[in-house]
């Protein structure tokens, strides 16, 4: 008997979001995931997380039946109960907060833990047609998004495909090596076909710095500066593409003028760069095309990451070229996400709270009942020890909806058992790729588990809730919000197996009130922004270190750890620190601020340079404390987000 393919989409907060092949081998007891070959991304191969999947998935980690817990007792699981239960305790204290608090006082939260139409966005519809207050979603990428748009009026740039064409690639900011196996494999094909040259730009020597052909190392923070200074390089050289400026652009004048303020000798006071290192970059920039530059997301994640997005973004259009930057593509496709959510379908408002600043509405006791699915906010959201806080206040009611137990389902009073990708169909739409196809199931469903769509409707029944789009079938849901955006003529090829493709807003359309690309931007000079991207002055504190976080290839966010073990509860310290603290390798040190303190150990080296410390994002210390509680949750001024890479901390020997 030949052995059995099923083809399914991996929907995680990933680049790549790779097509996988299930194959069911005769005699076996699960199949195997490997990556789809007809795929132009994925190309027959997927990541430690992808492969693992199926383990996963089988782990004895997972919630397996509902739960009802006291949340004091957060090392216990609480007792099983039936759904029927489980739901009318929910629905109870759900219609109790709306009639005691208000629509307000109930908040829900979710993320990207699992991408897909059906798993993040339509279970939405419930609290849409409540009025819930939602959060802002400015966690991860948002500051970036606003960024570009400022300037381009959205924020897509190229295709991934498109690295194999490039002369030039660089890697801003960006450890593709380890966030995106299936790009950085896309940039090593351009060097060994086209004989592209690889940059990286990054504080720390990464994988991806370590294999690049130059590797520009300058103190963090210090973005926006070494843009202008390209800038004012091409500008001087003659290097700039003056009819596509003319034609395509409005401000560079006062563009420019700023840019002569950053000079090869004021870049290396600030940015600690040699000049001939500055200048040798410009002259391949202004001479090496095609060329792209991929910025990456956790480089924004910083008090001046917007302004570095903005910064950068600016640079392809110096050379003449149209949106030759890479930065999330997710804007660029006409899905209807608003119709899929509800948000389209009431009158109904609903309040927005900073996702940053979550643990300070919570603990405030702004809310009574609190939602949560998709996401892992008790180890992923910063300033931990104010918002667990939160999750503890006795007049706040937790209902937690997951695949594992977590962090967060230790503070929950309702724990619900959740399907993972693998045990539902659904359809993923990439924010890195234009590739999408329908995500079949590959095994049978655990048995006490159910999909968001069917809590979000039995809870809407229990309220006797009226609005019919509730109680709309999903795949219709999905044809009407997805139709426009294929490039396919009909969407049950889609749905029958067809890989497709997604209409994309074309490179050369501005959405900017000039319909150009705007060097000095009209919208943020309404908005009391500068309308010039900013250099902020780098706050350097007195006997602190600036603790840099980014994450490692057998982890997503936190998820794997059931598989993978713990996330490293380590940092990485130069030998010059190490040496005049008398820290050696492997030794037990606390890292604190006003916020709080962790535990860990150290690994001495040189791929941070002095000063600076790193460790991989999101890992919980040695005394149980997560690295988040060391996070700031000041929002940035563009876009209202995150902080991580901005996190000052003291360390001492244990």
């Amino acid at each position: 008997m030949p052995n059995k393919k099923i083809r399914t989409v991996c929907p995680r907060d990933c680049y790549d979001s790779c097509h996988l092949i299930a194959e069911i081998i005769d005699g076996e007891d699960h199949p195997k995931l490997k990556g789809d070959p007809t795929n132009p991304i994925t190309q027959g191969f997927t990541c430690p997380r992808g492969t693992k999947d199926l383990d996963r998935n089988f782990s004895s980690q997972r919630v397996q039946f509902p739960h009802i817990r006291n949340k004091k007792e957060q090392n216990k699981l609480g007792r099983k109960c039936k759904w029927d239960e489980a739901l009318q305790l929910v629905s109870d204290r759900l219609r109790e907060t709306l009639d005691d608090y208000g629509k307000e006082a109930v908040l829900h939260l979710e993320y990207a833990g699992n991408m897909g139409l059906l798993t993040q966005y339509f279970p939405q519809r419930i609290w849409n047609s409540l009025g819930a207050t939602k959060t802002d979603n400015s966690i991860c990428s948002k500051s970036g998004h606003d960024a570009l748009t400022l300037h381009y009026g959205s924020s897509h740039g190229i295709q991934p495909e498109n690295l194999t064409t490039q002369k030039l690639i660089v890697f801003w900011g960006f450890n593709a090596a380890v966030s995106s196996p299936h790009l950085w494999r896309l940039a090593q094909q351009a060097r060994n076909q086209n004989q592209a040259k690889i940059v990286v730009i990054d504080p720390r020597v990464s994988e991806t710095a370590k294999k690049a052909d130059i590797h520009i190392q300058p103190h963090p923070g210090t973005d926006v500066a070494i843009a202008y200074g390209l800038a004012n390089y091409l500008s001087e050289k003659g290097l700039t593409d003056s009819v596509f400026l003319e034609k395509w652009t409005v401000g560079f004048e006062q563009f420019r003028e700023e840019s002569k303020k950053w000079t090869i000798t004021r870049l290396k006071e600030l940015t600690g760069l040699k000049p001939v290192k500055i200048e040798q970059f410009a002259r391949l920039y202004g001479t090496v095309h095609p060329s792209v530059i991929l910025i990456g997301l956790g480089m924004q994640k910083s008090r001046n990451g917007a302004e570095a997005v903005r910064a950068i973004s600016l640079l392809p259009a110096l050379i003449g070229l149209h949106r030759a930057f890479f930065y999330s593509n997710g804007e660029a496709y006409p899905v209807n996400y608003q119709y899929l959510t509800g948000e389209s379908l009431t009158s109904k408002s609903s309040k927005v709270v900073s996702q940053v600043q979550l643990g300070r509405h919570l603990a405030e006791g702004a809310f009574k009942f609190f939602y949560i699915y998709n996401m892992n906010p008790a180890l992923t959201l910063p300033n931990q020890i104010v918002f667990r806080k939160g999750l503890l206040r006795d007049d706040v009611f937790v209902v937690v909806h997951e695949t594992h137990w977590t962090e967060t389902t230790r503070y929950a009073d309702v724990v619900l058992p959740a399907l993972t990708y693998l045990e539902k169909e659904d359809v993923v739409i990439p924010w890195g790729h234009h590739y999408v196809q329908k995500s079949n199931r590959v095994i049978q469903p655990d048995e006490a588990s159910r999909s968001e769509i069917w809590v979000m409707q039995q809870l809407a029944q229990r309220l006797d809730l009226k609005d019919e789009w509730l109680f709309q079938p999903p795949w219709q849901a999905i044809k009407v919000a997805i139709n426009k955006a294929l490039t396919i003529p009909n969407l049950n090829k889609l749905l029958s197996g067809t890989q497709a493709t997604l209409n994309s807003i074309p490179l050369d359309e501005y959405f900017t009130p000039s319909g150009k690309i705007e060097f000095a931007s009209s919208t943020a000079s309404k908005q009391g922004i500068s309308p010039l991207p900013k250099q902020a002055i780098i706050q350097e504190e007195p006997g602190q270190f600036l603790l840099l976080n980014s994450a490692l290839r057998n982890y997503t966010h936190t998820q794997f750890q059931e598989i993978y073990g713990e996330i490293p509860p380590i940092v990485h310290i130069h030998p010059v620190d190490a040496k005049t603290l008398k820290i050696k390798d492997g030794d037990e040190i606390q890292i604190y601020n006003k916020q709080g303190a962790i535990q860990v150990h150290t690994n001495i080296t040189d791929t941070v340079p002095p000063g600076i410390l790193w460790s991989p994002r999101q890992f919980i210390g040695k005394k149980g404390k997560p690295q988040n509680c060391l996070t700031p949750d000041t929002p940035q001024s563009i876009g209202n987000g995150s902080v991580f890479n901005s996190t000052w901390v003291h360390l001492k020997k244990i």
